[in-house]
């Protein structure tokens, strides 16, 4: 399990290595200025303190070494500073970070919930029709845009039925609209994957064996087929999670809520080089975060993975555990 671990936390770290490498060769490579971005409108910055800037912030280094520089802070938490206000962008990210991650928490239960509870409830309904109709959701959901979807809820449920909030924060009632509307297309795919492999293990053994001892379809569904089903899903819902926020950021700009996407938006408007490459290393982490514990969560759901990969020497031959 350590070396499992290991090899799982070695793969995460090439990630982010790649995912900032990646980021500052194609930021650094656009044609604009960091440090004329940085003196902004002032028009009265002559060429001399231009070049100062440029030598202050280490524009005029070699690149390698301003990579290397960089990568160094990085690695000690430090992003650089925000061309625009001059605000270290780790703080400026952790700032905006909580009402992001509340959007895209919501909606990625949200989604889950409804996802299994779609797969289960087509699985277990005796109708055909009813069946039919369940399973021809997820297209529909995958099909429509998010902010579409946004669109649409904020005109029922706002504007015409005045049930939630419109736009700002508005407490929990106003994380109703964005949570649903970022959690459609997540419940439709997890639904989608999940039917799909609960339909495939009930014609399975272990299945027949618990409708033989009396069980009913709800308790052969929920309790047998659903973990056994759920491994396929799992690996989706923890893919999902990178389209999750950016999903977020989008339902932000619809809903008009402060967080990463406000921000993320400005820096890409003003070129601000240090704080999109933030957000996208934040992206990269949270991704790899995820992954790991979904990685670490197939060891609880199916312990089959965790003694396949155990050593042949530690096995003990059947029959013979316990004798001295």
């Amino acid at each position: 399990m350590a070396r499992f671990l290991g090899g799982r936390v070695l793969q995460g770290l090439f990630v982010l290595w790649a995912a900032y490498t990646l980021s500052f060769a194609v930021l650094y490579a656009l044609p604009s200025d960091p440090a004329a971005i940085a003196a902004g409108a002032n028009n009265s910055v002559t060429p001399e303190q231009l070049a100062q800037l440029r030598h202050e912030m280490g524009l005029d280094r070699p690149l390698m070494e301003q990579y290397l520089t960089k990568l160094g802070g990085a690695l000690h938490g430090d992003l650089g500073r925000s061309l625009q206000s001059g605000e270290p962008v780790t703080s400026l990210i952790g700032r905006a970070l909580p009402p992001t991650l509340a959007v895209a928490g919501a909606g990625l239960v949200l989604g889950v919930l409804l996802g299994t509870g779609l797969a289960v409830l087509a699985t277990v309904t005796g109708s055909r029709r009813l069946r039919r109709t369940l399973l021809s959701l997820p297209p529909l959901g995958v099909a429509i845009p998010a902010f579409v979807i946004g669109l649409l809820l904020l005109q029922w449920l706002s504007f015409t039925w005045n049930v939630f909030p419109a736009i700002g924060e508005g407490g929990l009632r106003g994380l109703v609209l964005p949570a649903v509307t970022i959690a459609v297309q997540p419940a439709a795919l997890i639904g989608q994957v999940l039917a799909k492999s609960m339909g495939d293990e009930l014609g399975k053994d272990y299945v027949a064996v618990a409708r033989a001892k009396g069980a009913g379809p709800l308790r052969v569904n929920v309790r047998h087929v659903l973990r056994n089903a759920a491994l396929p899903a799992l690996t989706l819902a923890g893919l999902l999670v990178g389209g999750l926020l950016t999903g977020a950021i989008v339902v932000e700009a619809v809903f008009s809520r402060n967080g990463l996407g406000q921000v993320t938006q400005g820096a890409v408007a003003a070129e601000d080089l240090p704080v999109v490459q933030g957000v996208v290393l934040l992206g990269a982490l949270v991704f790899v975060t995820v992954n790991l514990a979904v990685d670490l969560l197939y060891q609880v759901l199916d312990p089959r993975l965790a003694v396949a990969r155990r050593p042949a020497g530690r096995f003990a031959l059947p029959g013979l555990a316990g004798r001295g």
